[in-house]
This record gives structure tokens, sequence and C-alpha cells, in this order.
């Protein structure tokens, strides 16, 4: 098992880098390509939209077949894609239209690839090192993350748009041929119709309220979130010395993330999701940086702190999931997760502009981080949540009996 969750760790590593340059690549390409700000927003509105589609759907199948034959066709369309578009930016030609259709596309298969990765992780490691295995994924998609966009920018400027395409698209091979190696099989069942495996999906969301709570509370943080992740870009601009700030904090926020991971690595609290809601409560202090004190080097601080808080929350959710929900329906659990963040974030992104012009940026910003501390505060209010354990331990036994849908 242990040599499968090495072959996805390298496989993604390679993938996670590997969008880092189509994140460089498609600015640059769109801009030079006379095409300015709006004509991104048409793409990357594309490719949400096509994320936001697909993303249930993937989740069904991920649960019908086999994960890595999942995951292999959309590595596989992403290939694809990422070489078309390369193909079209290096002959000269630029259309809107096939770019739009071509990121969709791309984007779509990737909400399949995303349940399917989670409904396999689970079942590469022993229950004991599953904690351990997804800080270690967080820590490398961390660090991918920061890297990525590095190395894109200077191959972008050395080569051109189209290198960054082909080298994404080599990510995506070399993520396909390590999914092709796994040897690892889920067990599946019979199937029903769409309709009916989704409702099933929910109702494993609906019977644990840790869960069903975790998304609610999820959901309105996110649209805070995303208040907060327009607005903090602007003040960095206008206030803290404009690209080069933006810079040392996206470094800093990626510092942090890695930071959080590596704890998560080592320290491994009985109720793990009560931990991970407390951690969570860090982000308020990155976001209140921004107003008070309102200096590079708070905010550098806050974001270290907060970012750290963020990963760890990242790594006992998921381990949350995996422990605790059947892994023939993690592919829908986790596309039902993921589906509250995709609708959450863009309300979030939309209402900035508004409320700031309204309230002001500062008022804003301290309400939406009171939102994200009460958001994750409020998931200590349930039961389940405060004594959830890992898999394989069990509450003390004086727990009263309408706690014991913690252990479920």
């Amino acid at each position: 098992m242990l040599s499968d969750f090495r072959l996805l760790a390298t496989g993604q590593t390679l993938s996670w880098i590997g969008n880092g340059f189509q994140t460089v690549a498609l600015a640059v390409a769109v801009v030079r390509a006379g095409g300015g700000a709006g004509d991104l927003g048409i793409v990357m509105a594309c490719s949400f939209t096509a994320l936001l589609a697909c993303s249930l759907v993937g989740g069904v199948w991920a649960d019908r077949l086999q994960p890595q034959r999942v995951m292999v066709v959309s590595d596989l369309i992403r290939l694809l894609c990422a070489a078309a578009i390369a193909v079209m930016f290096a002959g000269g030609g630029y259309h809107l239209a096939l770019l739009c259709a071509l990121t969709a596309i791309s984007a779509g298969a990737g909400s399949f690839f995303s349940p399917a990765m989670t409904a396999l992780r689970p079942l590469l490691v022993p229950a004991s090192s599953r904690q351990a295995a997804n800080a270690t994924l967080s820590m490398l998609q961390t660090g991918s993350s920061v890297a990525g966009p590095a190395l894109g920018g200077l191959t972008v400027a050395a080569f051109g748009a189209p290198a960054g395409f082909a080298v994404n698209a080599a990510s995506f091979l070399a993520s396909m041929a390590a999914c092709l190696l796994l040897r690892t099989r889920a067990t599946r069942g019979p199937r029903s119709s769409m309709l009916s495996e989704l409702r099933a999906g929910w109702q494993e969301i609906s019977s644990r309220s840790w869960l069903l709570g975790g998304l609610f509370g999820a959901g309105v943080y996110h649209i805070a979130n995303g208040i907060i992740l327009v607005l903090v870009q602007v003040v960095a601009i206008e206030r803290l010395g404009g690209a080069t700030a933006a810079g040392f904090i996206a470094a800093a926020e990626g510092l942090g993330g890695t930071i959080g991971a590596a704890v998560a690595l080592r320290f491994k609290p009985r109720r793990l999701l009560r931990a991970g809601w407390l951690t969570l409560m860090l982000m308020p202090f990155w976001a209140l940086a921004y107003v008070w004190p309102a200096t590079l080097v708070a905010v550098l601080a806050g974001a270290i702190i907060g970012w750290a808080g963020l990963i760890f929350y990242d790594v006992a959710w998921e381990t949350a999931l995996q422990d605790r929900v059947p892994q023939n329906a993690l592919g829908r659990v986790a596309s039902w997760d993921t589906m509250m963040s995709f609708l959450a974030i863009p309300i979030g992104n939309a209402l900035a502009g508004p409320v700031a012009d309204r309230f002001g940026i500062d008022r804003v910003l301290t309400v939406c981080a009171l939102v994200l501390l009460l958001a994750a505060a409020s998931q200590l209010l349930i039961p389940a949540t405060r004594n959830l354990t890992r898999a394989g331990e069990t509450p003390a036994a004086h727990t009263p009996p309408e706690l014991a849908e913690a252990t479920l």
C-alpha cells in the first residue's frame, strides 16, 4: 500500500507544480494576444462553471468505478486540452471560443479527478497513518503552489506561454502514469440511477451532525473568505507595497501552510476534528492584520499563523471523512463538500466590491474576520464534532448515549 501512496504523491506533486505553470501561462497568453482582463475573466468563468456543473456527477462516478480509472481518464483529457492550448498559442492564433471550450473541458475533467482521489486515498495507507498521509500530501500541495507559479513565471518569461502549457500537459502525463501503476483496488457495489446515488451521498452527510454542520459552517466561512480574498489583494497593492508585497504575502501563506502540515504530521490529538476547528480560528488574525496594525510585517506574521491553522484544519477534516464515511460513498460526500465551496467563494468574490464601496474596506474586513471566527467556533457547539475520535479509538466509557454518533 505504501508504495502506491508514494506513486500517488509523486504524480500529484508534479501535477500540482504543472498547474502553477498553467496559471501563469494562461494570464500571459491571453493578455499578450490582446484579450485583456475581459477575455481572461470569461475564460475563468467558463472554467468555474464547468467545474461546478460536473462536480456532483464526478463524485458519483468516483464511487461507481475504480478511482484510479477515473483519474487516468481525467488526466488524459486534461493533457489533451493543455496540449491543444499550447499548439493554438504556438501557432500564433487566438480564438476565445476555442480557449473557453478547452479550459471548460479540462476543468470538468478535473471535477472527476478530485473526488476519485479522495475515495482512493484511505485505501493506500493503514487507518493509523491516514493523518500523516494527508499531512504529507498537504505539505506537497502547499509547496507546489509556491514553486509552480515561480517556476512557471521563469519558464514563460524565457520561452513564452506555449512552453508553460506544454509543461502542464507533461505534468498530467506524469500523474496519469503514476495512476496506471497503482495496484490498490476498491470494492464497488451495484449501481442505481444517478439521482438515487446522489441522494444516497447526501444521506451519508445528513445522518452525521458533525459532517452536516461542518458543510454549512464551511459555506458561511467561504462567503466571508471570498470577500476577504479580494479585498486583501487591494490592500496589498494600494497600501503595503504593490506587487512585491503581494509576492511576499503569498510566500508567507505558503510557509504557513507548510508549517501547518508539518504540525499535523507530528501532532495527533485523539479528537482531531475538534483540534482542526480550533486551529481554523487562527485565520481571522490573518484578515485583521490588514486592518491593524496594517503593516507588511504584521500581515506576513498573520499569514503564517492563519494559513498554518487552515492547513491543519484541512488535514483534520480530510482524516475525519476518511475515518467515518464509508469508502464506497467518499467520492459523493467529497463532491458535495466541494460544491459548498464552489458556490460560496464566488458569492463572496462578487460581494467584495459593492460592500467595500458601501462600508469601507477596513470595516468589511473586520466584520468578515468575525464571521470566520464564529463559523469555526460554532462547530464546537455540536457534540459529535467535539467528541469525534480518530479511527480505531473510542470515547471514554462514560460518554453519554446522545454522543454516540460521534463514533459512528
